[in-house]
This record gives structure tokens, C-alpha cells and sequence, in this order.
């Protein structure tokens, strides 16, 4: 049967170019890079090499580039040093941020007694940044945790326009980007963040590595003690490979954005175009969402919402109805729970997440499939 992939918010197939690259390194290089023998400096020069790459694509010192196990890693650290080593006593954070964020505030609010206050977003995800504002008037030190692309339905947030508020109310900005990294620019110099976070399997790369951006002028805790790794920030013998085809799908995601941007916008608005044609009533979640999640509220009876995936598996179509992180749960999404009424939310929704290998075609047959059930 074939497999037709449309979950690609969950995570994205590897590059070819990235296999061989992570292929090549695990043959010929080795070496543990903390070793001062050739064979060991060999190992740490592609580690270097790969973060000036990121760095290269994100105009960003080299310097502030800190490799992770995944972004999940990467917040609970940034978020943690915030409140212990830098004196935050409120996060804002909103309620549709992934899990990784929301349960980490939760644990510090928790161990810590920080303040958390949400912002809202309305019934089209839409941030409500003048709430936003009046939190950051008050006098508190704060961090703001906010993302730029939501990873269940692709709306997007201006975060230049959270940066500016929060620079101008003396917060700190820490933005979950793993939707987003690789798949649109993000200019460093320009955007005011002081702490991004990024997976590479979320951009063709492979699982079990991810970075952190840190602004050069904040120093954090170490995350993992025991040796001098990443600047002592995150103790252990480096993934070099990892590392290396991390590196490599950034830059190809990059060097073929333009042309995969373009196809995958198509594709999106192809679906969404077979999607109403057949389905009237389908409503999309979200308003201007990006290119690559589209989100949709399906006119289906709420007794074929907990089958709906199922019987799409059964087919050999891979979608979801959220975060691949909440697959397990039979709770409705809390994304859609901020956005939707009661009688909505019950409904199926799915989430349709798009990549540059799909086809129109595979469209065609998930549409047909949809109608069949």
C-alpha cells in the first residue's frame, strides 16, 4: 500500500544529501572532539564548520550558537536560567505554546513561585498583543515565551513586533521557531530575540538534535555539568554527525527555500481549494497561517472523531488532528480549546502539514479517502 506523508509539522523526512553527509562523518571522522591529536581537532572542526553554517543563515555570531539534544532541551534550559540566574520572577507565555514550554512554566511556577500570566488569542489564534503590552508595562522582571509559528495551526506571530515591546519594557524574548527554522528568513541582526530555539528533524535533518541562539550579551547556566563541551553550557561528548546533517539540511533548506516555498504554497492552497469543493462547509482554523500547516475543521458527524485517524492510517495517509508530542492523549487539543466553541472543539479537526515531496496527486487520493468516510 502506498504511504502517503501529510504530517510533516510532526516531523520531516531526511534529506538524501543529509543521510550521505552524517554517513560520511560516521566513517571517517571518529574522533572525540575534545581530543588535542589530529584525529580529535578533525572532529571539532566540523562541529565548528556546522555552527558557522547555522550561524551563516541566521546572521548571527557563531558564538551564539549552542548545540542541544532537541528545542525541548533547549527551552526547559533557557526558561530554567531565566528565573534562577537571571532574577525573572513572571513569565509571559500564551496557552496555545507547545507542550515543552507550557509544562516547563508550569514545573518553575511550581519549584520556583514565578508569576505566569497568558496572553490570549482570539477564535482565529490571533495573539492579543495589546494585552500584551499592558503586561509588560508592569514594573516585573520578566521573560516572554512566546512562539512564532504555532505548530498545530501554522498561525503565525510577529515577533519583531514582541521583540520591539519587549526590549522597550526591558524583557527578555525567548521564541520557540522549530516550525519556522528553514522553512522562511529570520535575520538575528534584525529581529530583537534573545533566545531561539530550533530541532533539526523539523527541517529535513535528522531527530536528536537541535540549537539554542543566546544573545551574546546574556550568559546562562550550564545545562549539564562535567566537562567543557559548548562553552561548559552542555557537558558530554558532542553528536558529530548529528551535528554535521543538522547543519547540512539548514543549509539546503535554505539554498532551495525560494523554489520549495513556491511549491509547497501550491500545494497548500490546492488542497485547500479540493477540500471545499467537496466539503462546503470545511473551516480552516486559523487565519494567515503558514504555508506549510493547514488546519480544518471537517463538517463530520463528532462519532467519526475518534476513528478519523485511524481509518487515514488504514489507507496508508498520515495526518494528525495536533501535536505528534499529545498523539497519545484523548483530550481535545488545547491549541483548538483557546480557539474554538465546546460543540467545535468536538468535531474533527486535522491537521494537514505539508513538504516539498508531496504531490498533487497524493492530495487527490487523501481527499477521495476523506469523502469515503
Amino acid at each position: 500500500m502506498k504511504k502517503i506523508y501529510l504530517d510533516n509539522a510532526a516531523t520531516t523526512p531526511i534529506r538524501r544529501e543529509v543521510i550521505d553527509e552524517m554517513v560520511t562523518v560516521m566513517q571517517s571522522e571518529y574522533g572525540n572532539p575534545s581530543s588535542t591529536h589530529s584525529i580529535g581537532r578533525s572532529a571539532k572542526a566540523i562541529i565548528e564548520t556546522s555552527r558557522k553554517t547555522i550561524a551563516k543563515y541566521l546572521h548571527c555570531n557563531a558564538q551564539e550558537i549552542v548545540f542541544t539534544s532537541s528545542a525541548t532541551e533547549a527551552t526547559n534550559w533557557i526558561l530554567r536560567s531565566a528565573v534562577k540566574d537571571f532574577g525573572v520572577t513572571r513569565i509571559i507565555t500564551s496557552k496555545v505554546e507547545h507542550h515543552a514550554t507550557l509544562y516547563t512554566i508550569l514545573a518553575l511556577q511550581q519549584e520556583f513561585g514565578v508569576q505566569v500570566a497568558y496572553v490570549n488569542v482570539d477564535c482565529d489564534g490571533v495573539l492579543d498583543y495589546n494585552k500584551l503590552t499592558e503586561l509588560l508595562s508592569e514594573d516585573c522582571k520578566t521573560v516572554v515565551s512566546l512562539m512564532h509559528v504555532n505548530n498545530e495551526t501554522g498561525v503565525i506571530n510577529d515577533i519583531h513586533r514582541i521583540g520591539v515591546l519587549c526590549h522597550q519594557h526591558k524583557a527578555l524574548f525567548h521564541c520557540d521557531t522549530v516550525q519556522s527554522i528553514g522553512k522562511t528568513e529570520l535575520d538575528l541582526q534584525v529581529l530583537p530575540i534573545d533566545f531561539l530555539v530550533a530541532s533539526a528533524h523539523k527541517f529535513h535533518g535528522p531527530k536528536g538534535v537541535g540549537f539554542a541562539f543566546v544573545r551574546k550579551s546574556l550568559v546562562l547556566q550550564p545545562m549539564i555539568f562535567g566537562g567543557e563541551q559548548e562553552k561548559g553550557w552542555r557537558a558530554g561528548t558532542e553528536s558529530v554527525h548529528q551535528i554535521a546533517g543538522m547543519a547540512k539540511a539548514l543549509e539546503l533548506s535554505y539554498v532551495h527555500l525560494t523554489e520549495e516555498r513556491n511549491c509547497i504554497t501550491e500545494l497548500k492552497a490546492y488542497c485547500l481549494y479540493q477540500l471545499q469543493s467537496f466539503f462546503p462547509d470545511v473551516i480552516v482554523n486559523g487565519k494567515d497561517t503558514f504555508y506549510n500547516i493547514l488546519n480544518v475543521l471537517l463538517p463530520f458527524s463528532t462519532e467519526k472523531t475518534a476513528m478519523i485517524l485511524f481509518n487515514l492510517d488504514m489507507k496508508g495517509i498520515a495526518v494528525s488532528r495536533g501535536s505528534a508530542c499529545q498523539s497519545g492523549s484523548i483530550k481535545p487539543s488545547h491549541v483548538l480549546a483557546e480557539m474554538l466553541q465546546e460543540k467545535d472543539l468536538a468535531k474533527p479537526s486535522l491537521r494537514i502539514s505539508f513538504s516539498h515531496y508531496n504531490t498533487k496527486e497524493e492530495i487527490d487520493y487523501f481527499v477521495e479517502t476523506l469523502k469515503e468516510l
